[in-house]
């Protein structure tokens, strides 16, 4: 049995930033420090990011000065509009991420100062290698996000610099007044309203600084939440939990749709099978007893016989259908066999080695089969292959027990899912039972695809 320990607040300890400065002892709590440590912080990363990021926003700065400081030369006007804003846009493309990519996660562990609570990043986990990395990076929202807060950063870091150090200063020399007119005779300082000379004069003034640092405090945390805010919305991806509840709950609404799909195509293939197809049986034989009553090789018997020979078609194109919706085969004895018939019915030479030890799930055995079909349709109508083999097994699986089927066919090769529905198709209905799906198809040949699914039942087995 496994113990932790969780940390709890103190009673009465306010939750958050927003509330610690609604109470009066703001100034001298944890939460006052808290804020001081985030706009100093903030500071000293936004002058490294200033120094870092000079190639990101300098071209601007020379777009700005084209427009403000117009050149007496037209032509020098717009080359250095057009040669800053494409420099700008580069900078920014190729080079942006990867200035804003480290400063988030810094940022990510900077904003638990004055904002508690998860700081998951809203990345994506990247394919192995160094494109994968890229590919994936370059082109999710979360990037562009940091980016947009690179600058701003920037923007809040200066102004902050300012504003604080306006407020810090204007303390020091309330606070250093006496001394200082004291000190250089002939000085002053001046407020704007008032002016002191002397020492008796500036005394007075000293009682503005404690005024000017709370100002200060309080300044430092309303900075401190709105930033914390700004950084939260930008910077952080929705909680780990929250997106497992989600993953779980649109896979439980997958599966009750899977399983209302293959309820409703049992019923019409029992329909069918039950009904159409029994009803044309009994016709063809009542138009076998009518050829007996009537002369043969008389007009009546071979319109007679026209008839019953369009009943049998119709009962065989009717039964391709019903087999097309659920085989029969592969409810009854299972999915080697089922691959054995289509095989059998395949106009290339199919080989099929199916050693399964058991019965699978009836939502596998129908996604492996339909799966398989459609191979071997694309097998026949979109390639010159003398040959094709099926191979099905299990293999152990991190829950369970997963089928894997390959589907090998032996002609030209170069099948591009792209140029058709029936891959793609494939691909998705394989995906909707929560497996995956490879294609290798090199010029030359052969083609293959593998496709894994896993065999856990975790609904209601309709078989």
């Amino acid at each position: 049995m496994t113990t932790g320990t969780v940390r709890q607040r103190p009673p009465g300890a306010p939750a958050d930033l927003l509330r610690a400065m609604a109470r009066p002892s703001f100034p001298v709590s944890r939460w006052s420090l808290r804020a001081i440590a985030h706009t100093a912080t903030t500071v000293v990363i936004g002058i490294i990011v200033m120094a870092v990021a000079v190639p990101l926003y300098g071209p601007w700065l020379v777009v700005a000065i084209a427009l403000i400081d117009v050149p007496a030369d037209s032509a020098d006007r717009m080359f250095l509009l057009v040669a800053g804003i494409l420099s700008g846009l580069s900078m920014v493309v190729f080079f942006g991420p990867l200035v804003a990519l480290p400063l988030g996660a810094v940022e990510r562990r900077r904003l638990r100062l004055v904002s508690p609570g998860s700081a998951d990043s809203g990345h994506r986990t990247p394919p192995p290698g160094l494109w994968g990395w890229i590919r994936t990076r370059y082109t999710e929202a979360a990037t562009w996000r940091e980016v947009a807060y690179l600058f701003l950063l920037m923007i809040i870091a200066f102004s902050l610099l300012m504003v604080m150090t306006t407020l810090v200063g204007f303390a020091l020399v309330l606070l250093m007044g006496p001394f200082l007119v004291e000190d250089a005779p002939g000085s002053q300082i001046s407020l704007g309203f008032v002016t002191a000379t002397t020492v008796e004069e500036a005394l007075p003034l000293t009682l503005l600084s404690p005024v000017a640092l709370l100002a200060a405090v309080y300044l430092s945390g309303i900075t401190s939440y709105g930033h914390g805010v700004l950084a939260r919305s930008l910077l952080v991806g929705p909680p780990k939990e929250e997106l497992r509840a989600e993953l779980t709950e649109v896979t439980h609404s997958r599966a009750r749709l899977v399983d209302a799909f293959e309820y409703e195509r049992r019923r019409i293939e029992r329909d069918l099978h039950d009904g159409a197809q029994q009803r044309l049986v009994a016709l063809n034989m009542d138009l076998g007893m009518a050829r007996l009553d009537v002369d043969e090789d008389s007009e009546a018997d071979r319109r007679l016989a026209a008839a019953q020979h369009k009943a049998d078609e119709l009962i065989t194109e009717l039964r391709e259908l019903v087999r097309g919706i659920h085989p029969r085969v592969l409810t009854d004895r299972g999915l080697p066999a089922a691959l054995g018939e289509l095989a059998d019915h395949s106009p290339v030479p199919v080989t099929v080695q199916a050693d399964l030890p058991r019965r699978l799930p009836s939502h596998v055995e129908g996604t492996a089969y339909f799966v398989v079909a459609e191979a071997l349709t694309n097998v026949y109508k979109h390639t010159e292959a003398n040959a094709a083999t099926v191979h099905a097994h299990l293999v152990p699986a991190a829950h369970g027990d997963a089928l894997v089927v390959e589907i090998t066919d032996y002609g030209p090769g170069g099948a591009d899912p792209a140029r058709g529905s029936g891959l793609t198709g494939m691909r998705d209905r394989v995906a909707v039972m929560g497996g995956t799906m490879d294609l290798s198809s090199p010029q030359g040949g052969p083609t293959r695809i593998r496709v894994e699914l896993p065999c856990t039942i975790d609904r209601t087995d309709p078989r």
